[in-house]
Protein backbone atom coordinates (compact mmCIF):
# COMPACT_ATOMS: atom_id res chain seq x y z
CA UNK A 1 0.00 0.00 0.00
CA UNK A 2 1.42 3.57 -0.61
CA UNK A 3 0.38 6.72 0.83
CA UNK A 4 1.58 9.76 -0.34
CA UNK A 5 1.00 13.75 0.21
CA UNK A 6 2.15 16.67 -1.52
CA UNK A 7 1.27 20.40 -1.00
CA UNK A 8 0.64 21.39 -4.30
CA UNK A 9 0.84 25.21 -3.90
CA UNK A 10 -2.00 25.67 -6.44
CA UNK A 11 -4.15 22.64 -8.06
CA UNK A 12 -4.52 24.72 -11.15
CA UNK A 13 -0.96 25.59 -11.55
CA UNK A 14 -0.25 22.16 -10.83
CA UNK A 15 -2.48 19.55 -12.53
CA UNK A 16 -1.04 18.39 -15.52
CA UNK A 17 2.12 17.49 -12.73
CA UNK A 18 -0.36 16.42 -10.36
CA UNK A 19 -1.87 13.71 -13.13
CA UNK A 20 1.59 12.47 -14.24
CA UNK A 21 2.47 11.88 -10.83
CA UNK A 22 -0.34 10.07 -10.15
CA UNK A 23 0.28 8.12 -13.51
CA UNK A 24 3.85 7.36 -12.53
CA UNK A 25 3.52 6.24 -8.93
CA UNK A 26 -0.35 5.03 -8.92
CA UNK A 27 0.03 5.53 -5.30
CA UNK A 28 -3.10 4.06 -3.17
CA UNK A 29 -4.04 6.94 -1.24
CA UNK A 30 -3.27 10.58 -1.78
CA UNK A 31 -3.30 13.63 0.39
CA UNK A 32 -2.86 16.87 -0.90
CA UNK A 33 -2.61 20.40 1.00
CA UNK A 34 -2.80 23.88 -0.53
CA UNK A 35 -5.02 23.02 -3.59
CA UNK A 36 -6.16 26.73 -3.40
CA UNK A 37 -9.42 25.89 -5.14
CA UNK A 38 -13.01 25.27 -4.19
CA UNK A 39 -14.60 22.28 -5.91
CA UNK A 40 -15.96 24.31 -8.70
CA UNK A 41 -12.19 25.94 -9.69
CA UNK A 42 -10.69 22.42 -9.66
CA UNK A 43 -9.61 21.25 -13.29
CA UNK A 44 -12.14 18.74 -14.91
CA UNK A 45 -9.11 16.67 -16.04
CA UNK A 46 -8.16 15.90 -12.64
CA UNK A 47 -11.80 16.79 -10.57
CA UNK A 48 -13.23 13.19 -10.79
CA UNK A 49 -9.53 11.17 -11.48
CA UNK A 50 -9.88 8.11 -12.97
CA UNK A 51 -10.02 5.07 -10.36
CA UNK A 52 -10.28 6.76 -7.47
CA UNK A 53 -12.77 8.32 -4.93
CA UNK A 54 -11.78 11.82 -5.10
CA UNK A 55 -12.67 14.64 -2.02
CA UNK A 56 -11.64 18.02 -2.62
CA UNK A 57 -12.39 21.00 -0.02
CA UNK A 58 -11.34 24.01 -0.62
CA UNK A 59 -12.89 27.74 -1.06
CA UNK A 60 -10.90 29.47 -3.28
CA UNK A 61 -7.56 30.95 -3.54
CA UNK A 62 -6.49 29.86 0.00
CA UNK A 63 -5.48 26.64 2.04
CA UNK A 64 -7.46 23.92 0.69
CA UNK A 65 -7.15 19.80 1.16
CA UNK A 66 -8.22 16.98 -0.69
CA UNK A 67 -7.97 13.00 -0.45
CA UNK A 68 -8.28 10.77 -3.36
CA UNK A 69 -8.14 6.64 -2.51
CA UNK A 70 -7.88 4.03 -5.09
CA UNK A 71 -11.09 2.37 -5.33
CA UNK A 72 -9.68 -0.79 -6.49
CA UNK A 73 -7.47 -0.90 -3.01
CA UNK A 74 -10.01 -0.74 -0.59
CA UNK A 75 -13.34 -3.20 -0.62
CA UNK A 76 -15.22 -0.17 0.66
CA UNK A 77 -16.33 3.37 -0.32
CA UNK A 78 -14.33 5.61 1.82
CA UNK A 79 -16.25 7.76 4.42
CA UNK A 80 -15.00 11.52 4.06
CA UNK A 81 -15.83 13.71 6.73
CA UNK A 82 -14.36 16.42 8.55
CA UNK A 83 -13.10 16.62 12.60
CA UNK A 84 -14.97 19.36 13.98
CA UNK A 85 -11.67 21.86 14.34
CA UNK A 86 -11.53 21.77 10.70
CA UNK A 87 -11.61 25.91 9.91
CA UNK A 88 -10.15 27.09 6.58
CA UNK A 89 -10.63 23.77 4.85
CA UNK A 90 -7.72 22.78 6.69
CA UNK A 91 -8.38 18.87 7.15
CA UNK A 92 -10.08 15.90 5.49
CA UNK A 93 -10.45 12.46 6.91
CA UNK A 94 -10.96 9.54 5.25
CA UNK A 95 -12.91 6.04 6.82
CA UNK A 96 -11.48 2.86 5.27
CA UNK A 97 -12.60 -0.23 7.46
CA UNK A 98 -10.38 0.19 10.48
CA UNK A 99 -8.43 2.74 8.92
CA UNK A 100 -8.25 6.78 9.40
CA UNK A 101 -6.65 8.85 6.83
CA UNK A 102 -6.29 12.42 7.13
CA UNK A 103 -4.64 15.05 5.22
CA UNK A 104 -4.00 18.06 7.43
CA UNK A 105 -2.75 21.48 6.03
CA UNK A 106 -1.51 23.42 9.96
CA UNK A 107 -1.81 26.90 9.95
CA UNK A 108 1.89 28.71 9.09
CA UNK A 109 1.36 30.59 12.26
CA UNK A 110 2.98 33.39 11.08
CA UNK A 111 -0.16 36.23 11.34
CA UNK A 112 -1.82 34.29 14.28
CA UNK A 113 0.72 31.89 15.98
CA UNK A 114 -2.51 31.01 18.85
CA UNK A 115 -4.51 30.11 16.11
CA UNK A 116 -1.88 27.89 15.05
CA UNK A 117 -0.98 26.34 18.56
CA UNK A 118 -4.79 25.44 19.14
CA UNK A 119 -5.15 23.33 15.69
CA UNK A 120 -2.24 21.43 16.68
CA UNK A 121 -3.85 21.17 20.03
CA UNK A 122 -6.67 20.04 18.69
CA UNK A 123 -4.97 17.80 16.30
CA UNK A 124 -3.44 15.75 18.89
CA UNK A 125 -6.49 15.26 20.90
CA UNK A 126 -7.97 13.92 17.51
CA UNK A 127 -4.96 11.45 17.08
CA UNK A 128 -5.41 10.53 20.81
CA UNK A 129 -9.21 9.96 20.66
CA UNK A 130 -8.86 7.92 17.41
CA UNK A 131 -6.06 6.02 18.92
CA UNK A 132 -8.66 4.90 22.09
CA UNK A 133 -11.56 4.11 19.73
CA UNK A 134 -8.91 1.44 18.13
CA UNK A 135 -8.22 2.97 15.33
CA UNK A 136 -5.17 2.66 12.95
CA UNK A 137 -4.11 6.11 12.25
CA UNK A 138 -2.63 7.85 9.40
CA UNK A 139 -1.75 11.60 9.44
CA UNK A 140 -0.49 13.45 6.11
CA UNK A 141 0.55 16.93 4.99
CA UNK A 142 2.34 19.95 5.63
CA UNK A 143 2.06 20.34 9.36
CA UNK A 144 4.17 23.79 9.01
CA UNK A 145 7.34 22.66 11.88
CA UNK A 146 10.66 21.62 11.82
CA UNK A 147 10.79 18.66 14.17
CA UNK A 148 14.28 19.08 15.31
CA UNK A 149 17.56 21.22 14.01
CA UNK A 150 18.27 18.03 11.79
CA UNK A 151 15.37 18.90 9.89
CA UNK A 152 16.27 22.48 8.59
CA UNK A 153 19.26 23.05 6.70
CA UNK A 154 22.06 24.53 8.74
CA UNK A 155 22.22 27.66 6.88
CA UNK A 156 18.34 28.06 7.11
CA UNK A 157 18.45 27.65 11.16
CA UNK A 158 16.93 30.74 12.86
CA UNK A 159 16.29 30.06 16.35
CA UNK A 160 13.29 31.65 17.48
CA UNK A 161 11.51 32.14 13.98
CA UNK A 162 8.26 29.98 13.25
CA UNK A 163 8.29 26.72 12.36
CA UNK A 164 11.45 26.43 14.33
CA UNK A 165 10.58 27.03 17.82
CA UNK A 166 10.81 24.97 20.83
CA UNK A 167 7.90 25.34 21.85
CA UNK A 168 5.67 24.27 18.67
CA UNK A 169 8.60 21.36 17.86
CA UNK A 170 7.40 20.16 21.60
CA UNK A 171 3.83 20.39 20.65
CA UNK A 172 4.56 18.32 17.54
CA UNK A 173 5.89 15.69 19.72
CA UNK A 174 2.53 15.37 21.61
CA UNK A 175 0.86 14.59 18.50
CA UNK A 176 3.11 11.78 17.77
CA UNK A 177 3.20 10.30 21.16
CA UNK A 178 -0.47 9.54 20.88
CA UNK A 179 0.79 6.20 18.96
CA UNK A 180 2.20 7.76 15.88
CA UNK A 181 5.42 7.10 14.40
CA UNK A 182 7.61 9.42 12.07
CA UNK A 183 7.48 7.21 9.08
CA UNK A 184 10.25 9.76 6.90
CA UNK A 185 12.90 9.61 9.65
CA UNK A 186 12.04 6.27 10.85
CA UNK A 187 13.04 4.93 7.03
CA UNK A 188 15.97 6.90 7.31
CA UNK A 189 16.91 8.15 10.56
CA UNK A 190 20.57 9.39 9.36
CA UNK A 191 19.86 11.20 6.62
CA UNK A 192 21.15 15.13 7.51
CA UNK A 193 19.73 16.57 4.31
CA UNK A 194 16.27 15.03 3.68
CA UNK A 195 14.02 18.03 3.50
CA UNK A 196 10.69 18.51 1.68
CA UNK A 197 10.51 23.01 1.54
CA UNK A 198 12.82 24.85 -0.22
CA UNK A 199 11.98 28.71 -0.46
CA UNK A 200 11.40 29.61 -4.06
CA UNK A 201 14.55 31.48 -4.80
CA UNK A 202 18.44 31.54 -4.99
CA UNK A 203 18.07 28.04 -6.39
CA UNK A 204 17.48 26.79 -2.87
CA UNK A 205 15.70 23.59 -4.32
CA UNK A 206 18.73 22.17 -6.05
CA UNK A 207 21.35 22.76 -3.72
CA UNK A 208 18.72 20.95 -1.46
CA UNK A 209 18.89 23.86 1.05
CA UNK A 210 15.43 23.05 2.37
CA UNK A 211 13.13 22.66 5.53
CA UNK A 212 11.03 19.09 6.64
CA UNK A 213 7.95 20.15 7.48
CA UNK A 214 6.17 17.58 5.39
CA UNK A 215 4.84 13.99 7.31
CA UNK A 216 3.43 11.03 6.90
CA UNK A 217 2.75 9.95 10.54
CA UNK A 218 1.08 6.48 11.10
CA UNK A 219 0.45 4.38 13.90
CA UNK A 220 2.41 2.18 15.32
CA UNK A 221 1.21 -0.99 13.88
CA UNK A 222 1.14 0.44 10.44
CA UNK A 223 4.47 2.19 10.79
CA UNK A 224 5.97 -1.46 11.87
CA UNK A 225 4.80 -2.61 8.12
CA UNK A 226 7.00 0.24 6.07
CA UNK A 227 9.07 -0.65 3.50
CA UNK A 228 9.97 2.63 2.06
CA UNK A 229 9.63 6.75 2.86
CA UNK A 230 11.03 8.97 -0.01
CA UNK A 231 10.77 12.33 -0.86
CA UNK A 232 10.12 13.17 -4.68
CA UNK A 233 12.15 16.69 -4.73
CA UNK A 234 12.14 16.10 -8.75
CA UNK A 235 8.33 15.95 -8.85
CA UNK A 236 6.50 19.14 -10.31
CA UNK A 237 7.39 23.27 -9.37
CA UNK A 238 5.51 23.13 -6.07
CA UNK A 239 8.16 24.91 -3.77
CA UNK A 240 7.06 21.02 -1.34
CA UNK A 241 8.16 17.85 -2.86
CA UNK A 242 5.70 14.85 -2.44
CA UNK A 243 6.17 12.18 -0.19
CA UNK A 244 5.48 8.70 -0.53
CA UNK A 245 5.21 6.12 2.27
CA UNK A 246 4.91 2.39 1.13
CA UNK A 247 4.05 -0.59 3.53
CA UNK A 248 3.37 -3.95 3.37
Amino acid sequence: MKIATWNVNGIRARQSQFAEWIARDEPDIICLQEIKASLAQVPEAICDLSGYACYWHGSGGYSGVSMHVRRASFADEPEFTHPSFDHETRIVQARLGNLVVASVYVPNGGKDFDAKVAFMESMKSYARDVRERGSTLVLCGDLNVTRTERDVHPKERKPGIIGQRSDERALLETIIAQGLVDVGRQMDPDNENLFTWWAPWRSMRQRNIGWRLDYILASEDLAARAISCVVLSEVGTSDHGPVIATFA
